[in-house]
This record gives C-alpha cells, sequence and structure tokens, in this order.
C-alpha cells in the first residue's frame, strides 16, 4: 500500500466534522514502523503547512510545489494531500494543539521532529518571502518540539536569506569547542544524515532530498571552524 493510500485509509476512520487531532491520536496508538512513522511524518507536515499558510481556503501553486519538492505527489494523489491541508486549515484548533500531538508521536525520536521543522521552513520560503508571523509560528513549533534555538538559527539561516549564519550552530557547537571536538561532531553530523540513516527514522526517500541541502551546510560549517581553528593558531604564534 502506497503512503498516499495509507493516508487516504487513516482519514477514513475520521467521523463527520471531526477534528486531524484525532488522526494524530490513532496513529499515536499505532506502533511506529516504517509505514506508520511515514504516514504521521507526512500528515504532520501538510497540516502544519496549512495552518502556516494564508487562511485563503484554497492549496495555493506555490504551496503545492513545495510539497512536491518533499514528497512524491501523483497526480491521481493530489486530492488526499488537499484533503489533509484543508482539514488542518478549516480546523479551529490552534497550531500548537496539532504540534503537541506531533511531538507525542515522535517523542523518543528528536531527529524527525527537527526533519518536520526543515520541511516547514522549505515551505515557508515556497512564495520566497519569509515574514515575521512565520518565524513567530515556526518558532513556537520548534519550542513545543524541544527544539533548542541554536538548532532553529541554523535552520533558519539555511534556507532564509540574510539570516546570520554562525558554523556552531549547525554542528550544535560552542564557540569555545576545541578542533578535534568539532571534527568529531562533523563526522556524527554527516553519518546522522546519511540516507540510510533518514530511512530508517521513516522519513519518506523523497523528504531525503532536504537532507542534501542539510549535508552542504554540515560540510560548510566544518570547513569554516577549521580554517577559523587554523587561523587562531597562526595569530598566537
Amino acid at each position: 500500500m502506497s503512503i498516499w493510500k495509507s493516508i487516504s485509509h487513516v482519514l477514513t476512520a475520521l467521523t463527520s466534522g471531526q477534528s486531524l487531532l484525532a488522526v494524530f491520536d490513532l496513529l499515536r496508538t499505532k506502533k511506529l514502523h516504517t509505514p506508520n512513522r511515514s504516514v504521521a511524518f507526512t500528515i504532520a507536515i501538510i497540516a502544519l503547512g496549512a495552518k502556516m499558510a494564508k487562511a485563503d481556503g484554497q492549496v495555493t501553486r506555490d504551496e503545492v510545489t513545495a510539497f512536491r519538492q518533499i514528497f512524491s505527489l501523483p497526480d491521481s494523489e493530489q486530492q488526499n494531500a488537499a484533503r489533509v491541508f484543508n482539514l488542518a486549515r478549516q480546523d479551529v484548533v490552534g497550531f500548537d494543539s496539532y504540534a503537541r500531538k506531533i511531538a507525542a508521536i515522535f517523542a523518543n525520536e528528536p531527529p524527525i521532529l527537527i526533519d518536520i521543522l526543515e520541511g516547514l521552513f522549505h515551505i515557508s520560503m515556497s512564495d520566497g518571502n519569509y515574514h515575521p508571523a512565520e518565524d513567530s509560528f515556526l518558532h513556537e513549533v520548534s519550542q513545543i518540539f524541544g527544539i533548542n534555538d541554536q538548532c532553529f538559527r541554523a535552520l533558519r539561516a539555511r534556507y532564509v536569506s540574510g539570516s546570520p549564519q554562525d558554523p556552531f550552530d549547525v554542528l550544535g557547537l560552542s564557540p569555545e569547542v576545541s578542533l578535534n571536538n568539532a571534527r568529531v561532531a562533523w563526522k556524527m553530523a554527516v553519518r546522522n544524515n546519511h540516507p540510510d540513516r533518514l530511512i530508517a527514522r521513516g522519513v519518506p526517500p523523497e523528504a531525503i532530498k532536504l537532507a542534501e541541502r542539510r549535508l552542504i551546510a554540515i560540510n560548510v560549517a566544518w570547513e569554516e571552524i577549521r580554517k577559523m581553528s587554523r587561523f587562531l593558531k597562526t595569530q598566537s604564534l
């Protein structure tokens, strides 16, 4: 069964007028083996993306393009994705309630919550603009997810042009870290973002495209820290 057929199957469990929050409750009761984890991941990004979007009642071309860049969305399955999007957009329940449900589903898997937040950053930039309201939204979601400000800043710097970029934020390090420890952190970050690791986390294969950008940022951060350390060592001689 494809992920979109699985999502359609989950949505049929909703009764008329029932909030999409019920889907997250249902998914939480299931064992999160890879298929269910992928379904939860996909619904989480679409639902929170809908809450972040302007309430115009329609799925815009930019939003569809952004979703297509993360997920493999056949034309035949657009209806299922749009249904999740519109259920979330029309729901009177606040986005914070959605975020808490999603955080509970992946409570023991923080990397997946970071993957979801990264997907939301990608969607937020689908129209080429990053609004203060989106920044506030994403920051609150990150706090509910238990993602620290250093990680949030690194994600924002990666997607939002003009945001301050700190290589130590990218690797989750203090500026006082030794070069050896920075090297260890860099190697671990590269290993944790290998496609095989992402697939094991239940991230849909299509969403691994986001990791390509992440790996570039990780390697650039390491090079900057290495060069900075070499410069400081030269200055101290």
